[in-house]
């Protein structure tokens, strides 16, 4: 019998969220496009930085007490299709993506995906026992993002 994914990879992490919002696409795309701003509206990233044309810093934490840090690379930024990807080392290896879709006559929607292995050894070493702590505090994360992300766009993100 094959072992529970949790238990074969436990330091293997997929997420999935769907955000809706009440601006056009091409609005919704023009602010996730530019991550150094992410701080601004989302609590949880501490600091967004650039280092390069395409690839940049993140440090971030949640509820639980400790911070993760990686470095992002650009794998695909594409305005027509409104995606944006990239690649992950550091505390987290893997990959992230948002797609911004059309929703409702006049709305949006954010897609969110990501892929990643933990690196971080306190989190590894407290894979099997806190994942559901992990898990929540992921959860908590994405809420308070889509939170500050709509009061971002409410607030004018059609003037970034």
């Amino acid at each position: 019998m094959p072992l529970p994914s949790a238990l074969a990879a436990p330091n293997r992490y997929r997420f999935r969220a769907t955000w809706t919002f009440a601006v056009t696409p091409d609005v919704l795309y023009a602010c996730l496009e530019i991550p150094e701003d992410y701080p601004s509206w989302w609590p949880q990233v501490r600091e967004a930085r650039r280092v390069g044309a395409d690839s940049g810093t993140f440090r971030i934490r949640s509820l639980l007490p400790y911070e993760l840090v990686f470095t992002a690379h650009d794998a695909s930024r594409d305005p027509l299709a409104r995606t944006l990807e990239m690649t992950m080392g550091g505390d987290l290896e893997g990959w992230a993506r948002w797609t911004v879709l059309p929703y409702g006559r006049t709305g949006s929607q954010a897609r969110f995906e990501q892929d990643v292995e933990v690196r971080k050894p306190l989190m590894r070493r407290f894979a099997i026992p806190a994942r559901p702590l992990f898990l929540a505090n992921h959860a908590w994360m994405m809420r308070a993002g889509r939170r500050g992300l709509r009061t971002r766009l409410e607030a004018g993100a059609d003037r970034i």
